[in-house]
Order: C-alpha cells, then structure tokens, then sequence
C-alpha cells in the first residue's frame, strides 16, 4: 500500500541518503534506525508530504502522494518528536483541538477515556504547563488510543516515556497493526511491538 522508490534526500550540500525503497503493506510496521542526522526525520516529512524528495517517489495505493493531495492526508497519522501541545490549554483541550484539526473530531468522553488510558486520569482539566515532560508526551500520544486512520507516522513517540507507558504505547501499536493499518516509526530504544510484521531499515547504509 505504501511504496517508496529510488528516494534521495539532500540537506543543504549533503545527500542523507539515496536510491532508497521499501514496500509496506498492510498489518505492517516499518522501523527507521540510523545514528542523528542520517535523515529519519526527513524521511518522516517525505512520507507526510511535508519534504519533496531530491529524486524518487512515494506512491499510496498505486498512485503518487503528490497526485492524492489531501486524499492521501485523510488517511495519515503524525506525531512528530515535539509534543505540538498548546502548555496553555488542557490536556483535553489539546486532544480534542488536535483530533478536530485532524478531522477527526472525539466527544468529550472518547476524550477523557484517551487521557486516562494513557495514566492522565484526573489530569484533563489541569494546564498542560504545570505537566512533566512525560505527562506532555502522554497527552500528545493519547491520540493513539482511537485514531483509526490507516498509516501512522510516529517520530520518537516513546521519549520522556516510563517503561509501563513505553508498554502500552507499543500496544496501541500494535493493535493498529493488527486492525491491518500500517506504521513508520523511529526511536532510539529497543520496543517491542506485540503483533504485525516490523521491517527494519537503517539509514546511512543505503
């Protein structure tokens, strides 16, 4: 379902990387590794869109994600390392301004069961800027708990985190995975992700 071809990233005079390709289908997740700067993060901007390739194509369902434009948005996930939490709202402000933006809009119930999923339970109503970092991370990750988009596009989503939310993280992960959605992810630690198939592609050895 998501296809990359012959792909090249160039920063300023450097190439990160180039004629690099994966396929991945459905129920499976794609795990980026690399040392810092061997281009993740771009990569993650190239599949949302967000970053043109220097060479190359990104294709969903057969067709170019340049051609899709928003069709192919509609069906996409991201979080990026930043939080992207507004520290003067709440908790469940920011969840469900995050889930309206994203169409996707969630009823204050769906809301607060996120939040406490993800051990934010009697937190909602507190500004995000008296919030740890871990508490933060959680609230941007609550997302995850009914986002049923097809394709996620997770960058580090297990920073700041404890092992129990490192744990449960990778469940909703994993459950994604098994309802045969497909993820990209990167993190610097060992996770494992209780179902579906993990590729693994590290770059600066393409």
């Amino acid at each position: 379902m998501l296809v990359a071809s012959h792909l090249e990233c160039v920063r300023g005079e450097r190439s990160l990387f180039r004629n690099l390709a994966f396929r991945l289908d459905e129920g499976e997740l794609l795990y980026l590794q690399g040392r810092n700067g061997s281009g993740k993060t771009s990569l993650l901007r190239m599949l949302c869109g967000l970053l043109p390739p220097a060479a190359g194509e990104i294709r969903w369902k057969g067709e170019t994600i340049g051609r899709l434009g928003e069709d192919y948005r509609r069906e996409l996930c991201f979080l990026g390392h930043l939080n992207a939490i507004k520290e003067e709202l709440t908790p469940l402000e920011n969840l469900r301004a995050s889930a309206k933006l994203a169409d996707t809009p969630l009823d204050e119930d769906l809301a607060l069961e996120a939040l406490e999923t993800l051990g934010l339970a009697g937190r909602a109503d507190l500004a995000c800027r008296y919030l740890s970092q871990g508490q933060k991370r959680r609230v941007a990750l609550a997302r995850l708990v009914h986002e049923r988009k097809s394709l996620w596009l997770l960058d580090e989503p297990f920073v700041a985190l404890d092992t129990a939310a490192v744990e449960l993280v990778a469940g909703l992960i994993g459950a994604h995975l098994q309802r045969g959605g497909l993820a990209v992810l990167t993190t610097h630690q060992p996770v494992n992700i209780p179902a579906g198939t993990v590729r693994q592609l590290v770059l600066g050895s393409c």
